[in-house]
């Protein structure tokens, strides 16, 4: 089986991701490319069996290149199987609101590109003061001493459940 991963990233978690996501699939011997989303937009995906597109939330939006990339591809995409790995901080919590919103997130993503995946799973992002602007840094310490009480805000902080994504990766991979 041949499986494209694609990412668009903005400070690098959803690369890391993607990266480990690509390193799953090989290891269970499927051959895989890598590419972030900037760098496949000519690419044809009829040389794949799989697509697994992957990217992070922002501001209510994901980046502008993988919206892009979906729509121009909508139709292709929905021939094959299809993962869409939604990045944020919010998948890291239990709040219902937060829930609310990332699926009218997803929700305004599909209406905007066309695009269905076959499956979608909310992914937990990272904290990472340590990569961001002045102005980002300043929301997002008031934004996660809201949700984690216990954070040190000033050290960057991995949510992202490294083995539930392999087991996410191996499930879609065998069905």
């Amino acid at each position: 089986m041949k499986v494209l991963v694609s990412y668009a990233t903005t400070e690098g978690q959803t690369r890391r991701i993607a990266r480990h996501v690509a390193d799953r699939i090989a290891d269970m011997g499927h051959m895989v490319e890598l590419a972030r989303i900037d760098d496949a937009d000519d690419i044809d995906l009829s040389r794949f069996d799989r697509t697994i597109l992957a990217a992070s939330i922002h501001v209510g939006h994901y980046q502008r290149g993988i919206s892009e990339f979906a729509a121009k591809y909508a139709a292709k995409l929905g021939e094959k199987p299809s993962l869409f790995l939604s990045v944020s901080l919010a998948a890291a919590g239990h709040d219902a609101e937060d829930w609310r919103g990332l699926d009218k997130i997803l929700a305004d993503f599909q209406d905007a590109t066309g695009w269905t995946p076959g499956r979608v799973e909310q992914i937990a992002g990272a904290y990472l003061p340590s990569q961001y602007d002045v102005f980002t840094r300043f929301a997002m310490r008031r934004i996660l001493g809201k949700k984690d009480p216990e954070a040190d805000l000033d050290q960057d902080k991995d949510y992202t459940d490294w083995p539930g994504l392999d087991a996410l990766v191996g499930e879609w991979l065998g069905a």
